[in-house]
């Protein structure tokens, strides 16, 4: 039976080129490209595809809101595993368009936030225009390009809306594009983490570098409610790798909160963390233990290894049973 992974599309995509680097993604796997992050996972929750690669968190605009948002509501889904993709972008436009010609941009949110600054001092009058993806504003010039019929942009034009793209240098070659700038980043050693989402199933052993992903909501909002979470972890030695906030969308100022920390939930310490945030959450959405892709254990302070919290039960079994 084929297995099918969808990704943020087309083809060109950084999400594409995470894909690429995910080990059971080779010969035999079909990949289906969808136009949107919600999209990919919606098709995930309905069965038909196997498993979907988006971005969850960017070193430079951290969170991706999309994939965090989609996780935490609807149909349970967890995170199998990573892919850290370091980002490149080159300004891209048709044949004969020369830097002096751009007066339109279109590219991702989260693409044009990373080249703000050299737009600003290149580009400074030029407009910006969001598209889908990166890589879907590089098919609409390359689309152009070739006189194909159906070369539109989002908003349905019969032409694009803009002159050039910041996209993947990959995506300039397969649309056939010219360079006019490459590393345009305003940051070079930018990095986006994507990660592989699949339906609850058998979840990953634990590796000793592993990172588990959750949502916690806050039974009512008071002074020291995120302070009573984040205790879980620090009262047992475990470092978090990443917290943000979300809106629950509910009503103004409530708001839930996506926290990566390093471990297993096989792991003693985690466990136990995460009963304790079961006892003081209203609700704690799972949505995986995995290994890391940077491949880095975990920091075990001193008393917090597995060992030690088994030493503890068993003490605490034995004054139960009424040994000293």
């Amino acid at each position: 039976m084929t297995t099918r992974f969808g990704y943020l599309g087309p083809e060109g995509t950084f999400t594409s080129m995470a894909l690429d680097a995910w080990p059971a993604a080779g010969d035999g796997v079909e990949r289906v490209a969808f136009g949107s992050v919600g999209a990919a996972l919606s098709a995930l929750r309905a069965g038909d595809v196997d498993g979907a690669m988006v971005p969850i968190e960017n070193s430079v605009e951290g969170g991706v809101s999309a994939t965090l948002d989609a996780l935490a509501s609807g149909d349970p889904l967890v995170v199998t595993g990573e892919v850290l993709v370091p980002v490149r972008f080159v300004l891209a436009a048709r044949g004969g368009v020369s830097l002096a010609d751009v007066r339109a941009v279109g590219t991702h949110s989260h693409a044009w936030a990373q080249v703000r600054g050299w737009m600003a001092t290149h580009l400074p009058e030029a407009v910006y225009v969001p598209t889908l993806s990166t890589a879907s504003a590089a098919e609409t010039l390359g689309a152009v390009h070739e006189g194909r019929a159906g070369a539109v942009d989002q908003a349905g034009a019969g032409s694009p809306q803009f002159d050039a793209a910041v996209c993947a240098p990959a995506a300039a070659s397969l649309h056939g594009l010219s360079v006019l700038a490459e590393g345009i980043g305003d940051m070079q050693s930018a990095v986006t983490r994507f990660v592989l989402v699949a339906r609850p199933g058998a979840m990953p052993a634990p590796t000793g570098a592993d990172k588990t992903t959750v949502v916690l909501y806050q039974r009512e909002d008071h002074a020291g409610g995120l302070l009573e979470l984040l205790e879980q972890f620090a009262a047992r030695g475990i470092n978090m790798t990443r917290l943000e906030s979300r809106p629950t969308k509910e009503s103004m100022g409530a708001y839930c909160f996506s926290v990566d920390v390093e471990g297993h939930v096989l792991d003693e310490r985690l466990g136990e963390a995460l009963m304790g945030l079961k006892r003081i959450c209203a609700e704690v959405r799972f949505l995986g233990s995995y290994p890391r892709a940077d491949r880095q254990p975990a920091t075990v302070g001193p008393r917090a290894s597995d060992a030690d919290f088994a030493a503890a039960r068993e003490w605490i079994r034995g004054l139960r049973a009424g040994g000293a």
